[in-house]
């Protein structure tokens, strides 16, 4: 399955995480324990950054969780969103050392945005992963600020079904993430909130 974890870390990070184990045991084994302190800080360091811990993800039907680890720093509205008409907009600050994978925020099918320009849209933001749910109502899950130019890496394809709170990308260097919601859902956070992905509900939609 697309998305499968790997226990611990996420599976990008293994390559890099197993040369600095090498470099650690090698200089510790062939020069010196003292040589042997810059490697494992630097391994030490890439387990924080890839981890990926497993989350419990809550029992709110209709629930909205966050995709990420991080802060709220906006929380709008807007019209001219990536799907048409008026829709809530949050916008999450990434955690540096949060966890390295985004989780999808809800339960649903991958939709496509390619050759749907959608009446009310902003040019250029039709992209990111959008996602229906089997009430109709569409999240959109978008990425800003990426650092060195390393978008993050979706896993799910177009048409597939995914779970709420399931892992959907590797966040690599992105700085804030966004979830559009339809406007009659019920937000549950505020500005300065720090929430966590998978656990934490931001909202909920409008389906009784």
């Amino acid at each position: 399955m697309k998305g499968r974890r790997i226990p611990f870390v996420a599976k990008e990070g293994i390559p890099l995480l197993f040369l600095a184990l090498v470099a650690t045991v090698a200089c510790w084994q062939l020069i010196g324990y003292e040589y042997a302190i810059v490697p494992g800080v630097i391994l030490a360091w890439l387990l924080l950054v890839f981890r990926d811990p497993r989350r419990i993800i809550p029992a709110v039907p209709l629930g909205v969780v966050s995709p990420v680890d991080g802060t709220v720093v906006e929380v709008s509205l807007t019209a001219n969103g990536a799907l048409s008409g008026d829709a809530h907009r949050i916008f999450i600050r990434v955690k540096s050392l949060g966890a390295y994978s985004a989780r999808c925020p809800v339960e649903g099918k991958i939709m496509d945005f390619r050759g749907t320009l959608l009446d009310g849209a902003e040019v250029g933001a039709c992209s990111g992963l959008w996602v229906r749910t089997d009430e109709g109502d569409d999240v959109v899950l978008q990425f800003h600020g990426h650092r060195f130019g390393l978008a993050p890496l979706a896993f799910p394809g177009y048409g597939d079904r995914i779970g709420q709170g399931q892992r959907c990308a590797y966040l690599r260097m992105t700085r804030i993430a966004e979830v559009q919601l339809p406007i009659n859902s019920r937000l549950l956070v505020k500005e300065g909130q720090k929430v966590f992905a998978g656990v934490d509900v931001l909202a909920k939609l409008p389906h009784p």
